[in-house]
């Protein structure tokens, strides 16, 4: 058998990919927990000092949206100018309108709206049956969390990413 290098990345908090979904997220949860039957198809972007959230959504719920956004990116730690985004002065630009009927449609009648493409696998090589390149990228991410936060290294910044390779 050939013997490949499989290499795996995760990412902090801050990084501005989990930084979006992490908000998409928050704002799906507060919408599930007021209305069940919520439809949330949202998507954030984060870019120089500046998040835009835009989609769809059909809810009974009342969110506010640039609040959510702004109480994630304070829990995250974006606090004070020179750190890529500031919670307090950020522009939060927000374009949601009302789910699509086409789409309604076709989750009514059994369907999602639209799909994504997964690739993963699980493995014995950890307890949380997670591939080891990627079970050890995301402690280190974790735990880069945990100093940063803890103050054991105060000069790390929210946005991290970690690589590992494992040889198979």
């Amino acid at each position: 058998m050939e013997k490949y290098l499989f290499t795996s990345e995760s990412v902090t908090e801050g990084h501005p990919d989990k930084l979006c979904d992490l908000i998409s997220d928050t704002i799906l949860d507060k919408c599930l927990e007021q209305d069940e039957n919520s439809r949330v198809a949202v998507e954030t972007f984060a870019s120089n000092d500046r998040i835009t959230i835009a989609g769809q959504l059909t809810t009974n719920a009342k969110v506010d949206i640039e609040g959510t956004a702004r109480e994630v990116l304070k829990s995250i730690g974006y606090k004070g100018k020179g750190i890529d985004i500031d919670y307090e002065n950020c522009i939060i630009d927000v374009n949601i309108t009302k789910q699509s009927l086409d789409i309604a449609q076709g989750v009514d009648v059994g369907g999602a709206g639209d799909q994504g493409i997964m690739f993963g696998y699980a493995s014995n090589e950890t307890e949380d049956y997670m591939p080891f390149a990627i079970d050890l990228a995301h402690k280190l991410s974790k735990k880069l969390t945990e100093v940063r936060k803890g103050g054991v290294l105060p000069y790390l910044g929210p946005d991290r990413k970690d690589t590992s390779n494992s040889r198979i």
